[in-house]
């Protein structure tokens, strides 16, 4: 199982449209069989199972309305991009699942990536979707019905990819085998390039707090790189050139796929061992002793 959290977006329709893999459409409904989960809060605001009958188009705005009852909303960090979408592929040898079974996925997942709270009926709206074999998606409202932000909980990869690993443990599914990285492998080339006089988990240490780093979605240079063309191709979108959106639609997939490297740097690192508290050292003078070890650096939460 690979979970991918994709960049977020303004609205639902463009991520909807790839998890159905296809355009979403206003005569076009989806049954259960489709939405196999959905936030608890649903029931309250469909009367009647009225959502039974819904195109993709009212699921849609389902999950924007916050966006309309609390306009121009933005995150703590100024961030306009509300919708959270997230991709769980199988292996292509699993078996086929049940919708309960992917229901269960949907929500482990949910709550593993702090989308839903048991209890919670003014958070997240969020819906799981199961329309192409071997794969679901998970789309969320950041902007709680509340009209506060969902907060997400540090290092998101790495725990919906643990809550992964947890789930193809209790379905018997097939862990991936390059869909991630090797923790043995990783720690290998920690030790090739540690210095004699620090262990593995030292170095191991020392590359995470690196990669961390380098993939930090605040002040990481990929992350700068990435906003750079996003902005890029924003602003050739809007350029009658015919041969703009070209263009623009070009940048927009380098943006994912530095994303994507993001994301497989940050679970990189979240894999190497990382070295256990080192206890006080004794001191070395008559009025002072020597500082504990400062923390390895840690990316900060998305």
């Amino acid at each position: 199982m690979i979970i991918r959290i994709n960049p977020r977006a303004l609205n639902t329709s463009e991520p909807l449209a790839e998890a159905l893999g296809r355009p979403v459409s206003s005569q076009e409904g989806l049954t259960d069989h489709t939405v196999v989960a959905h936030w608890s809060g649903l029931d309250y605001y469909t009367p009647f199972d009225e959502q039974q009958t819904w195109t993709s188009t009212e699921w849609a705005e389902h999950l924007d309305d916050p966006a309309w009852q609390h306009p121009f909303p933005a995150d703590p960090k100024g961030d306009h991009r509300a919708i959270w979408h997230a991709d769980v592929r199988l292996a292509p040898d699993d078996r086929d699942l049940t919708g309960p079974e992917w229901s269960e996925i949907a929500h482990r997942i949910a709550r593993a990536a702090g989308i839903q709270r048991p209890g919670d009926h003014q958070g997240c709206r969020w819906i799981a979707i199961q329309a192409q074999p071997g794969r679901l998606d998970l789309l969320a409202n950041l902007l709680r019905v509340d009209g506060t932000w969902a907060e997400q909980p540090h290092r998101l990869l790495a725990l919906v990819t643990a809550e992964g690993r947890r789930i193809e443990a209790d379905l018997g599914l097939i862990p991936p085998r390059s869909g991630g990285p090797d923790p043995d492998s990783a720690a290998r080339f920690a030790a090739r390039y540690a210095t004699p006089q620090a262990n593995v988990s030292d170095a191991a240490t020392q590359l995470a707090g690196l990669l961390g780093q380098l993939a930090d979605e605040d002040t990481g240079p990929l992350s700068t790189v990435r906003g750079l063309v996003e902005h890029a191709a924003h602003r050739l979108g809007r350029l009658p050139h015919a041969h703009a959106h070209g263009g623009a639609h070009q940048l927009e997939l380098i943006a994912r796929r530095l994303h994507g490297i993001q994301q497989d740097l940050d679970a990189t690192a979240a894999a190497l061992p990382t070295a256990p508290a080192a206890p006080p050292r004794p001191a070395l003078a008559p009025y002072g002793a020597s500082a504990a070890p400062a923390p390895p650096g840690a990316r900060l939460a998305r």
